[in-house]
């Protein structure tokens, strides 16, 4: 395994701005992801890391060695493709042997290697049969057989899951967490899909507009979104825009348009007088007032079962909050409410943060 570092990365196609001076550093072993929106330079960024982009500025580096210009082959890299690029032609066995026969290892060692990645990912037994007699789960696993038979430093995965179905998804998610840590293999993975992320990665790179916005823990990124982009990228988010009003020393109210009022926000940079964005997470919101809670009152417009809870929508005259509540609780539609929210549960960025993420 090895520690992967970027550099103060650029990558342009064009007029297109893909990776914006990207630096940050992957440990040996860690599972570090990278997520954001479709076009936010992720992918770009991991195949740079692949050797299959050059960088326009920047370099990259393997435990402190210069690979910027060296062939992806001579990294020491595998990679795991959205679509498994697996030769339809050639048995399992022989597209999980390709890379060995490549390095012309002798045959006796290249059936033990082989024999013991398929059982590694559970595919024994399947050696003799075509990519187009596997489920879609199967074939996964056989792409990532033949990364991982090479041995490599460095294991790539760009959106391996996205081709699953749901149930499937969520089992191979613990598939790749449980084979990722008995390997120990330091491991870079691309998604859009925030669930995926917060679950497998020890670390995540929140990527928008080829920019690494935070790098973080999941729980670092969730709990304490770095500005407002990650925070309503990162889980469901409710969204109130607002005016801040005077309230007692170093805390202040916000007082929404829909009339709302907030109180005890810690000022931190905020600006007395300014405006400011609040961001609200379902689960922080509740039917039971709590002490020291900020009372909202509004309308519910939309009941959704969930299975595990149910969501509700509400209207404030005009904006609107979700909650989540037990789903055996019955609430119709049109149903006057009033939910609590604590202080610090309340995230709030001042109004240029909307502005600037372009969520205006």
């Amino acid at each position: 395994m090895a520690r992967v570092e970027l550099r103060d990365v650029v990558k342009r196609f064009e007029d297109v701005l893909a990776v914006d001076h990207v630096s940050l550093t992957v440990e040996r072993g860690e599972l570090f992801t990278f997520l954001g929106p479709s076009g936010c330079g992720k992918t770009t960024a991991l195949r740079v890391v692949a050797g299959f982009e050059l960088p326009d500025e920047g370099r990259v580096f393997f435990d402190e060695e210069d690979v910027t210009f060296r062939k992806p082959y001579e990294r020491g890299c595998a990679m795991v493709f959205q679509n498994y690029a697996l030769w339809p032609h050639m048995t399992v066995f022989d597209n999980v042997a390709y890379g060995l026969r490549v390095k012309k290892l002798p045959p006796g060692e290249l059936r033990k290697r082989v024999k013991d990645v398929l059982e590694l990912v559970g595919l024994e037994g399947l050696e003799n049969r075509s990519p187009l007699q596997l489920s879609g789960g199967q074939q996964q696993r056989v792409a990532l057989a033949r990364a991982l038979v090479v041995e490599p430093k460095v294991l790539l995965m760009d959106e391996p899951l996205s081709n699953l179905d749901a149930k499937l998804r969520l089992k191979m998610r613990e598939e790749l967490r449980r084979l990722q840590k008995r390997l120990a293999i330091t491991t870079i993975y691309v998604t859009h899909d925030q669930e995926e992320a917060m679950s497998l990665s020890d670390r995540i790179a929140v990527m928008n507009k080829g920019r690494v916005l935070q790098v973080g823990s999941p729980l670092e990124v969730y709990s304490k979104p770095a500005n407002l982009f990650v925070a309503t990228f990162i889980g469901r988010s409710s969204v109130l825009k607002g005016r801040l009003a005077s309230d007692r020393g170093e805390y202040v109210a916000v007082e929404t348009y829909s009339g709302a009022k907030i109180k005890g926000i810690p000022v931190g940079s905020l600006e007395k007088g300014g405006e400011a964005v609040i961001v609200l997470r379902p689960e922080d919101i509740s039917l039971t007032p709590l002490p020291g809670a900020n009372e909202l009152e509004g309308v519910v417009e939309l009941s959704m079962f969930l299975g595990s809870n149910k969501q509700l929508r509400v209207s404030l005259d005009g904006e609107r909050i979700v909650t989540y509540v037990d789903p055996e609780l019955t609430i119709r539609e049109g149903t006057r409410i009033k939910v609590y929210v604590k202080p610090e549960d309340v995230i709030v960025y001042p109004r240029e943060a909307w502005e600037e993420e372009e969520f205006a």
